[in-house]
């Protein structure tokens, strides 16, 4: 499952889990809301509701983690129970497939709070031997180890960040879900909760203006059951925050006064009573929001829109201001603001929904696992309008308002708008019931049908807090994420239905891709060079560099790209990059093979920054730009036989042919490239003879 290099670390993530899920905490008492300004009823009603999840959690302090105690069950059944749960949080941790990296990465974000909900404070001083003195830190980043200390010293109190980590989830329709679904996703959740991020969870049912006391009903009761499905899972229990979201007065008088703040603050929503969110949040309560506001021109609580109540809580919890703070009367620019200080880490936007994540563009009903906002989002709207203008019929339930595209549409634009409050490490996942509660598929006729298994998938929320990852890689091809089978009745693949988005990095072709993709010049015709102005040649340089950890010999390189340069892909502040040419067989002259179609697409340099290797998905992105805009009929390229990275270039390629007496593996793209015996002549003399360009002569590190 693991190379032995990673089962030290990820014992240590394994240890502090365990340690997490096994505690017992003192109940709290009830918790009131102290923001100024709340109406008494209010107020009240919320006490009241808080008062109702604690002494359901009571009632059931001896509950087992998988459903309610019997009063005929004998400890010995509740501790098989309990282990049960237990194991099987730890194989959905350990079954991630997570490196090295992920799990540094992890544990660096998370450690901390782990070993604070564990109870693994500094140990006490062990004396060994030698008279000398172990101290036990316990695990609060990758770098923590038992210390030999000779003689004594002076402890310090650990500075451990008191700051939550948070997942704002929107729980949409869940009156459609049975309860092992309900159940199943909630499980989930406090899984998340025992990894280190508390979910805050936003019921969205959606209202029907011609039936609003009907909507509130259903809130009630949506609430309730997920407040119940909660308490199954021990302590500390889920608490329900009602009059938390708050309506301002005007919004056309509030975007007067925010000015240049306007733009990125709640649309008219905002949280109205701050320590309802964050007082159970610091206990490690799950909070639960229903879909409403309190409105300050009526004095009632109105139905609102859940996006709004998801944008209010992350600009929230981001410290942004809200409306309140400022002067009625001026316009104030952000220069004028002083923002208070951050109240939570939102590192998730969930959004779990029966449609599932954002439909692909490309490849049919299959969801985009990933999407670059800053680079894609314009074009996946467009199309999804288009898609909802054809007129085609519309597969989305009946109680999804405008159909089943706008319905992707508004939890692309939710994904877009909360991340670009949030900080760049965030991320947003949009994923079905039936994969959040990472259930067994079966065959069926209903929305959550899938393949049949002997064993469940990865989960995809804990595998992304656990790797910052989808599950599968985007510039995967799909063949290999579907497995294909002539009879189906044997076997239902499954496909994914998760769409995990980031606030991504711009994304620079030269030439530009998108008046088609690129062809081969004429010879003796004007071409890119890597010295035009367009280009920046230091960071390229210091790019090639920094990821092959040896240093590039440029006068050479450049002379020998110079008349065979296709073109440049860079993702980023130059994080990430390829350089691709047109090669020609060798000995033959460049107009013969213009005019014969021999010239070669050849991948010459490919190039991610250390510090992006394996997170923000900049292979990926490169990579997807070089095979579907740039050279979408195929491209070739080598790599040395003991490159670490080719288990990544054999997964995306469409074949691999290591070359005799020779150090080089050499990898294509190209669809039956392999039948074409002088195309692969042609492949394997490029890859033969292209010469190398380094300052030195040692092989590249891994």
């Amino acid at each position: 499952m693991f190379v032995r290099s990673n089962r030290g670390v990820w014992k240590r993530a394994g240890s502090a889990a365990q340690a997490s899920i096994h505690r017992e905490q003192l109940h709290q008492q009830p918790l009131k809301c102290s923001g100024s300004g709340v109406p008494a009823a209010s107020a009240s009603g919320m006490s009241h509701r808080r008062h109702l999840s604690s002494s359901s959690s009571e009632t059931q302090n001896q509950t087992s983690p998988t459903g309610p105690r019997s009063p005929y069950s004998s400890p010995s059944a509740e501790a098989k129970q309990k282990r049960e749960h237990d194991r099987e949080f730890l194989i959905s941790v350990l079954e991630s497939s997570a490196t090295k990296r992920d799990a540094r990465a992890y544990l660096q974000t998370f450690g901390s709070k782990l070993a604070g909900a564990a109870g693994t404070g500094s140990g006490p001083k062990k004396p060994s031997a030698a008279g000398a003195v172990v101290l036990h830190d316990g695990i609060r980043a990758v770098t923590d180890v038992p210390r030999f200390v000779q003689g004594p010293e002076k402890e310090t109190a650990a500075q451990i960040d008191e700051t939550p980590h948070v997942a704002i989830v929107k729980l949409s329709e869940p009156q459609a879900w049975d309860d092992t679904l309900l159940d199943g996703v909630v499980k989930t959740l406090t899984q998340l909760r025992d990894l280190g991020l508390v979910s805050v969870i936003v019921v969205d049912c959606h209202a029907d203006p011609g039936h609003v006391l009907d909507w509130q009903s259903t809130v009630a009761q949506q609430t309730d059951r997920v407040l119940r499905a909660i308490g199954r899972y021990g302590f500390p229990a889920a608490t329900v925050v009602d009059s938390g979201i708050w309506k301002s007065k005007s919004s056309s008088e509030s975007s007067r006064t925010l000015g240049a703040l306007s733009s990125v603050t709640p649309a008219g929503h905002f949280v109205g009573c701050g320590a309802s969110f964050t007082t159970p949040l610091q206990h490690g309560h799950i909070l639960v929001v229903p879909p409403r506001s309190f409105c300050e021109e009526t004095l009632k609580y109105l139905a609102a829109d859940a996006n709004k109540v998801v944008f209010a809580l992350a600009s929230f919890f981001s410290g942004l201001p809200i409306p309140e703070q400022f002067p009625r009367g001026d316009e104030l620019s952000a220069e004028d603001v002083e923002q208070p200080a951050r109240r939570a880490v939102v590192d998730r936007i969930i959004v779990i929904d029966p449609l599932g994540g954002i439909p692909s563009q490309r490849q049919g009903h299959v969801a985009q696992v990933f999407i670059n906002l800053e680079e894609e989002f314009n074009d996946i709207q467009a199309a999804l309008h288009a898609k909802a203008q054809t007129g085609l019929p519309d597969t989305a339930p009946a109680n999804v308002p405008g159909g089943l595209k706008s319905h992707h549409i508004r939890n692309l634009q939710l994904a877009r708008s909360t991340l670009a409050i949030l900080p760049s490490t965030a991320s947003a996942v949009i994923t079905s019931p039936a994969e959040a509660a990472n259930l067994k598929p079966r065959i069926s006729s209903s929305l959550f049908a899938g393949e049949v298994r002997t064993r469940r998938g990865q989960n995809p929320l804990i595998h992304n807090l656990l790797t910052d990852r989808p599950i599968y890689s985007s510039s995967l091809p799909i063949g290999r994420i579907k497995p294909l089978s002539p009879n189906s009745e044997i076997l239902v693949p499954r496909m994914p239905t998760t769409t995990l988005a980031k606030k991504g990095l711009p994304l620079t072709i030269f030439p530009n891709t998108r008046a088609g993709p690129w062809v081969p010049p004429k010879p003796g015709a004007p071409r890119l060079r890597l010295t035009d102005t367009c280009i920046d040649l230091p960071r390229l340089v210091h790019l090639i560099n920094d990821s092959f950890s040896r240093k590039l010999d440029v006068e050479h390189y450049l002379n020998r790209v110079q008349d065979s340069l296709a073109g440049i892909i860079i993702a980023g502040e130059y994080e990430g990059g390829a350089i691709l040419t047109w090669e020609r067989p060798f000995g033959m002259d460049e107009e013969t093979a213009y005019r014969s179609g021999r010239l070669v697409p050849y991948l010459d340099k490919f190039a991610v920054l250390k510090k992006s290797q394996g997170a923000g998905g900049v292979a990926d992105i490169v990579f997807n730009a070089m095979v579907r805009d740039a050279f979408p009929n195929g491209v070739c390229w080598r790599s040395r036989k003991n490159n670490p990275v080719n288990k990544w270039y054999f997964e995306r390629s469409c074949g691999v042919r290591k070359l005799s007496e020779s150090n080089w593996a050499m990898f294509w793209t190209s669809q039956g490239a392999s039948l074409n015996e002088d195309l692969m002549k042609d492949y394997e003399d490029i890859c033969r003879n292209v010469a190398p360009s380094w300052a030195d002569t040692k092989q590249a590190a891994d």
